[in-house]
């Protein structure tokens, strides 16, 4: 595998109520955005690392980067107004590369998931090479949902990862049509349809930060 891990973290600060991204935020001594980034770089220590940013950001993320994890190469560039318009500023950003087969997988993560495992980034390339696709699903308890509903339902986590061509291909077909997909997953199965993501059990440590109290708990489940 040729892998590339895309990490998004070009949101703001609102439903966290802070005016600052929480990726910038201190976890446990670090920042959360550098504990992201250190688990992507243990997983597949020669692979491409993307941060995708909000412009208004790149003073603050190079001079955290330099200073907490100065050893870890990882390339920046900005990021569009919504999720899908990162994930394509990305593709475009490694489209060369994907092309000449250079990188054949891309992981994209949410760059507010620290606690995802090195192991979690590797099975979900793994499969991705295999399958074509490969997502981290936890399953939601009956109790949460309307049980007259026939399908399973699950969570869905990050990274996601799909075999680069496609994803690429996905994204360019989705720019022309002007359509956004809820998640990676949902723009490729437009476009490729075949090539449903297989989904990998998720860890149930892997939590997003969203609000304040998520912060906490990352601290606790760190010490």
């Amino acid at each position: 595998m040729n892998p590339a891990v895309v990490l998004l973290a070009a949101g703001s600060g609102s439903r966290f109520g802070n005016s600052t991204n929480k990726v910038w935020l201190p976890l446990a001594g670090k920042s959360v955005i550098c504990r992201t980034i250190e688990n992507a770089h243990t997983a597949f220590p020669e692979a491409k690392l993307l941060l995708i940013i909000n412009p208004d950001d790149e003073v603050m993320a190079r001079e955290i980067i330099s200073k907490e994890i100065p050893n870890i190469k990882i390339e920046i560039t900005y990021g569009g107004d919504t999720r899908h318009a990162s994930e394509y500023k990305a593709l475009m950003f490694l489209k060369d590369e994907i092309e000449s087969s250079a990188i054949d997988i891309v992981l994209i993560h949410d760059g507010a998931r620290p606690l995802a495992s090195p192991a979690l980034y590797r099975k979900i390339a793994e499969v991705a090479a295999s399958k074509g696709g490969a997502i981290p699903t936890t399953a939601i308890n009956p109790n949460e949902i309307d049980m007259s509903y026939e399908k399973t339902i699950v969570r869905v986590q990050t990274p996601q990862g799909f075999r680069a061509k496609e994803l690429l291909t996905a994204y360019i077909n989705a720019e022309r049509d002007d359509f956004t997909g809820t998640d990676t997953g949902a723009c490729v199965e437009k476009y490729f349809p075949s090539m449903k993501a297989t989904a990998v059990d998720a860890e149930v440590t892997n939590l997003k930060i969203t609000y304040a109290q998520d912060l906490e708990l990352a601290e606790k489940l760190l010490s």
